[in-house]
């Protein structure tokens, strides 16, 4: 029995998984038609020319920038396509203006390799204060500071790539517009997800997360009004993609963004509930956090080695889901965790099954 009653129009519009897939976080499983919109298009550009191809595709690549920016409350000449959340980033930093030794403010949740490229550009990064154990940014500790001194930027992850922390992104670009700093918001773990519709100077992230689009096509959206002055267009483009991300666009569309949202939350209770006490293994989140995903610390005395090895064994045993190492969130933690991120078609049966292998795992 499926957790959401959108479960069965989503699992009926895809194969059949050969593992139970708990894994939305890495990367969803796309429909048949995203598919067959990617596998046809390359069979157009084989017989027709890819320019000619592309040419012949403007309208649903158009339809595809729409669907985007009426997730992220954009306009369409604001958004640019990049191959991945990651490459939006760096295009952004690239081309941005910043001053020698720029300051940026991050979350404890920023994801590793974001703080990589703020390293590897000089830039001092400071992390804002939290208001809990689960890192959620403490916004009238932030309101203080601003008031105070202000960065050249601050850079939130909406969801982190280690854990399922929701940070109160619309509150943090709330008070830094207040004190004229611009935001940029990761929502790679985000976009169809969660509502989007945020009002940061940029946004960016992924097709093949939540929306389950291919891999390989990523977005950055800047504020037309904002002072930033780049050209983040990719040189080239991986139109067939494109193509398959609006089929999915459509498709979450359909099923409504707001259901779909809601449902997710859901299952993210449900997942937190069903794991809670299991063996020795403990919910990281608190049950309430608004997303699907949940994370699991393991039994005492437990290194990474052994986490990954309960990946490996789980996977083993036709269970997908994460082992996410401290790289992923290096300002909050040394700990590794089981990352487990469901999407719709996620049943009460493949949570109780879950829950026995833990168990196992923990003798």
């Amino acid at each position: 029995m499926y957790i959401s009653e959108l479960g069965d129009l989503w699992h009926r519009a895809r194969r059949e998984p050969a593992t139970v897939h708990l894994d939305s976080a890495a990367a969803s499983r796309s429909s048949i038609e995203t598919i067959d919109a990617v596998t046809a298009h390359l069979w157009r550009e084989a017989e027709r020319g890819s320019y000619v191809a592309e040419d012949q595709v403007s309208e649903l690549l158009l339809r595809c920038r729409r669907d985007i920016t009426s997730l992220i409350g954009r306009g369409d000449d604001e958004l640019y396509f990049r191959e991945s959340a990651r490459s939006a980033l760096r295009a952004l930093l690239t081309g941005w203006q910043l001053p020698l030794s720029a300051s940026v403010w991050v979350g404890t949740n920023e994801f590793g390799p974001n703080l990589d490229e703020f390293e590897r550009r000089g830039y001092v990064v400071r992390t804002m204060p939290t208001v809990d154990t689960g890192g959620h940014i403490d916004t009238d500790a932030l309101q203080n500071m601003l008031q105070f001194e202000q960065p050249d930027f601050i850079h939130v992850c909406h969801i982190g790539a280690h854990s399922a922390t929701v940070q109160p992104v619309a509150r943090v670009v709330e008070l830094a517009r207040e004190a004229g700093v611009p935001v940029v918001v990761d929502m790679a773990q985000t976009l169809g997800h969660l509502d989007c519709v945020i009002d940061a100077d940029v946004v960016y992230g992924t097709s093949r997360k939540w929306l389950a689009g291919p891999r390989g096509v990523g977005f950055v959206a800047v504020r037309d009004d904002s002072k930033l002055s780049v050209n983040l267009q990719s040189s080239d483009a991986y139109i067939a993609g494109r193509l398959g991300l609006g089929v999915s666009l459509q498709e979450y569309h359909t099923l409504g963004a707001g259901r779909v949202q809601k449902e997710l939350a859901r299952i993210g209770r449900v997942t937190r509930e069903r794991l809670t006490g299991v063996g020795s293994w403990e919910v990281v989140e608190s049950v309430d956090e608004p997303c699907a995903t949940t994370t699991l610390a393991p039994p005492p005395g437990w290194d990474a080695t052994d986490v990954e090895a309960a990946a490996a064994r789980l996977l083993s045993n036709g269970i997908l889901l994460t082992c996410a190492h401290p790289w992923r969130a290096p300002l909050a933690t040394e700990q590794s965790v089981l990352r487990v991120s469901p999407h719709l078609d996620v049943s009460y049966g493949q949570l109780d099954n879950l829950a026995a292998a833990l168990r196992e795992l923990s003798y």
